[in-house]
């Protein structure tokens, strides 16, 4: 998969904006595939003929006259779309369809180490353009659009290298209750309202947000600065979760749920749990590693009503009394 602008720019022929028309129809002639030329000086663009406007201008009525005999200042663009070849296909492709409908579908002139490199056709732009929304999808949790497990994971190996980091796992405790009691509906709004906060948790720490799948998210930072990050999460999420209830589920701060054995249950509300994991006070070899204190951590937070976050201070301490 090709990612910028130069990977996919084809050559296309050069010319001086001193050549005559006549030596344009010929090019074109030549080269009936051919869309569009290049008017570079000194090696760099600085304007471009599309073949089918420059048949336009020559084909009207007193057009052959008028233009063959004469240079192609006559009848060139002097402001094409000309680019530096690693900028992203994506970037390039946002700018060109902002171009006006005229210009829509010219070509777009690529340019590396100060010389044209090629040229690019819109279809082809377009095609990998395709490819690489379709390729990011498939990086993508299909319900909050946030990144999956492969973008995850690299940044788990990624976090390891860092000389400070921490690492937020984030669950929502008796997610199942309430989606036993309101529906798979209500669950996917709960979740992707839950992804709302964590988005903008993590773009106030300059961090990164992934889904690891169903209620369970993940935000890596560069530095052990996170509570007040976990305080805002918690306090959002806990103001966010009372339009998910019916007045008489708040009233009485539970939902009657049947468990697993047939027998109606008292379910607590949603809550939110944050365990906290850094390299602080430990070394970290693996993924494994991070993933198995983060187990850990999760386990002690379950055990606090509400929502609350833990960290891992209390490592420094076990290790203390050893």
């Amino acid at each position: 998969m090709f990612l910028q602008i130069g990977e996919i720019a084809e050559q296309i022929p050069e010319i001086s904006c001193h050549h005559k028309c006549e030596y344009v129809d010929q090019v074109f002639k030549s080269n009936p595939q051919l869309q569009g030329v290049a008017v570079c000086e000194n090696g760099l663009p600085v304007a471009l003929i599309m073949r089918i406007r420059f048949y336009q201008q020559i084909g009207t009525l007193y057009g052959y006259t008028l233009y063959m005999g004469r240079p192609v200042e006559l009848v060139m663009d002097r402001n094409p779309l000309v680019v530096e070849y690693k900028t992203p296909i994506t970037e390039v492709s946002r700018l060109a369809m902002n171009r006006s409908d005229e210009n829509l579908y010219d070509y777009v002139m690529v340019i590396h180490e100060e010389k044209l490199f090629g040229a690019v056709s819109v279809r082809d732009l377009l095609l990998n353009f395709a490819e690489i929304q379709a390729v990011a999808a498939s990086f993508l949790n299909p319900l909050t659009g946030l990144p999956g497990n492969l973008s995850i994971n690299e940044w788990m190996v990624k976090t390891l290298l860092q000389e400070q980091f921490s690492v937020l796992y984030i669950d929502l405790d008796h997610f199942k209750a309430y989606n036993d009691t309101y529906g798979f509906k209500e669950g996917d709004r709960m979740l992707q309202a839950t992804a709302e906060i964590l988005k903008h948790a993590a773009l106030q720490q300059g961090g990164f947000l992934g889904h690891i799948g169903g209620d369970d998210f993940i935000i890596f930072i560069n530095h052990y600065n996170f509570e007040e990050c976990c305080r805002s999460i918690i306090s959002q999420f806990e103001t966010a979760v009372q339009d998910f209830y019916h007045a008489g589920h708040l009233a009485q701060a539970y939902v009657l749920t049947e468990s697993r054995s047939g027998v109606m249950e008292e379910i607590p509300l949603v809550s939110i749990s944050v365990a906290v994991v850094t390299n602080r006070f430990r070394r970290f070899e693996s993924p494994q590693d991070l993933s198995g204190e983060a187990a850990r951590l999760k386990k002690k937070c379950k055990m606090i009503k509400g929502s609350s976050y833990v960290d891992d201070e209390d490592y420094a301490l076990l290790q203390d009394c050893r």
